[in-house]
């Protein structure tokens, strides 16, 4: 249904969601072939960034290009298994997400508290094995819930009220009891979720008190800037995250369009927001870019 309730302005609102989608397709690959292209930024922190474009450009273009086909051009079907295949991804990649914020929480924790051994500690072998372990929960997390989901019968309404196949969404769709599927991907969230705030908690706890010892204000400074950039983005997806969970299990007094719209920017903004936040906070990687993307002075 796209946005339930505003589909005389579906037109005019596939305008910013397109201009989002393509600043983030844009944002996101400039990172990743800045990173890629200067040696520069060969470390762990990078790395991680990298994952986190990637996560950020599925997940962006797992609901715009169908959401926008609703919005332009009325194309409102979608096949069965196409359906959970959307879902599958959609979620798999906020778990994702939160898992590479997690790992870089970790990487600046060892970077500032064991400066000298954090190229021992975060080894390229390592940090293959983190990525892999985070793609592997996400998948653990959502393939019990998409096989269990698509068991479940539907026999009433094929209408999903919302502009993507959210879980919630479909679920009220099923005929038999899906209470199952529902508490289980409930439960697996909020362990996720509540898991990786912990351990990002008390890493930035660790961080701040060995900022506090630091006995040059500059250092404290400077210790403080490099984890600016990853604060924001981590703020920007739990809030955006919690503000759309919470309204659609316990708004009942929200509108349901608001509801979607939350769910909606919540896949979209973060995804083009994220490479504009490290790319102006972060010198490294404005150099980087220059370096890869300025223009070329000719040499006398």
């Amino acid at each position: 249904m796209g946005i339930p309730g505003l589909e005389a302005s579906h037109v005019w609102m596939g305008i910013p969601f397109c201009s989002m989608y393509i600043i983030a397709l844009l944002g996101n690959s400039m990172i990743l072939l800045t990173v890629r292209l200067d040696q520069t930024l060969h470390e762990p922190m990078y790395y991680f960034l990298c994952m986190l474009a990637v996560i950020d450009l599925v997940m962006a273009t797992s609901i715009v290009p169908k959401m926008l086909g609703i919005f332009w051009l009325n194309s409102v079907e979608i096949a069965f298994d196409a359906c959970f295949t959307q879902m599958f991804f959609v979620h798999s990649a906020t778990a994702a997400e939160s898992g590479v914020l997690l790992a870089m929480a970790f990487d600046r924790y060892v970077a500032i508290c064991y400066p000298l051994r954090y190229q021992a500690i975060l080894t390229h072998q390592k940090v293959t094995q983190i990525g892999l372990a985070i793609l592997l929960r996400a998948a653990l997390f959502m393939t019990p819930v998409t096989w269990m989901m698509k068991r479940l019968p539907y026999c009433s309404s094929n209408v999903i009220a919302h502009s993507y196949c959210e879980h919630m969404a479909v679920v009220k769709l099923a005929c038999a009891d899906p209470r199952a599927s529902s508490q289980y991907c409930v439960v697996g969230s909020t362990l996720i979720v509540g898991t990786d705030t912990v351990f990002i908690s008390v890493s930035y706890g660790m961080i701040l008190r060995a900022v506090l010892r630091l006995a040059k204000k500059e250092a404290r400074l400077k210790a403080i800037g490099t984890c600016g950039s990853h604060l924001c983005v981590m703020l920007l997806y739990y809030v955006s995250g919690m503000a759309s969970i919470y309204t659609q299990s316990f708004g009942q007094e929200v509108a349901h369009q608001t509801q979607v719209l939350l769910a909606d920017l919540y896949l979209t903004l973060p995804p083009m927001l994220n490479p504009v936040i490290y790319s102006m906070r972060t010198k490294q990687v404005q150099d980087a870019v220059q370096k890869v993307f300025g223009p070329r002075k000719d040499p006398v």
